[in-house]
């Protein structure tokens, strides 16, 4: 616990120190950024094409139209527009969204049947620009590189002492819940902030972000993910706080 709480936060504050944190105005804050975007392109376009080629696309007009026609408008609002934009249904009954880099976003039928109107398409859609925007996808893969390597690092350092032992042994997981998880829900609250901005931009009502929320809480059970300890998602409980909160602040 000791590694998980000081030691890895320490030795990512030292690398952000010695190769330097780039400051994202969106977020408000620096960040550790190793690994750029346009490194990660090559990944997405590979991974789009798998997915296409492995996975049932609806072929439906009206689905993809409206899916396609309201994430442009949302794309456009986050600046986003300067680059040509893929969109795809998936014929899948969970209801999830991705994005990829290089462009391409991913929705399928089952969230389409649970989200109510445009607007809480729009809040769906603005969630994965905002994670493009705060360039989430290159801080990620940069903070697991960086994790990695800085470990190796001071188990060399402390050899065979007990915390070089503790290192050896249990350096991942404890880059894995100190930091990397962590992190990652801090993550998934930034995009929801930034897709609350884009979508009333792009002229939808924020507060239907909102009603998602409940609406995914209330498919879940009531549930509000009690794992959130060893989730890279907050529970929806926490993001339905933490939207409201935003909301209030910005008088929407």
């Amino acid at each position: 616990m000791r590694l998980s709480r000081l030691t890895v936060p320490l030795l990512l504050a030292a690398a952000c120190a010695v190769s330097g944190c780039a400051y994202n105005a969106d977020l408000g804050r620096n960040q550790l950024l190793i690994v750029g975007d346009d490194s990660l392109a090559s990944q997405g376009e590979k991974a789009w094409t798998d997915t296409l080629r492995t996975s049932y696309v609806s072929k439906e007009p009206r689905k993809n139209a409206r899916v396609q026609a309201i994430g442009q408008r949302v794309i456009t609002a986050a600046g986003l527009s300067n680059r040509p934009w893929d969109y795809a249904v998936f014929l899948d009954e969970s209801p999830n969204a991705f994005v990829l880099p290089g462009g391409h976003v991913g929705v399928t039928v089952g969230l389409l049947s649970l989200v109510e109107n445009d607007d809480q398409l729009a809040a769906v859609i603005g969630h994965e620009a905002g994670h493009v925007v705060a360039h989430h996808a290159a801080e990620r893969a940069s903070q697991e590189t960086t994790s990695k390597i800085l470990l190796g690092i001071a188990g060399a350092a402390a050899g065979k002492t007990d915390l070089g032992r503790l290192v050896k042994d249990h350096g991942d997981e404890a880059a894995k819940f100190g930091v990397l998880l962590p992190f990652s829900r801090k993550q998934e609250l930034e995009a929801d902030r930034l897709g609350v901005d884009f979508m009333q931009r792009a002229g939808y009502r924020p507060r239907e972000a909102v009603a998602l929320w409940r609406n995914m809480q209330a498919q879940a059970g009531g549930k509000s993910g009690g794992g959130e300890m060893a989730s890279t998602h907050p529970s929806d409980a926490v993001r339905i706080q933490e939207l409201q909160r935003y909301l209030a602040s910005k008088g929407w």
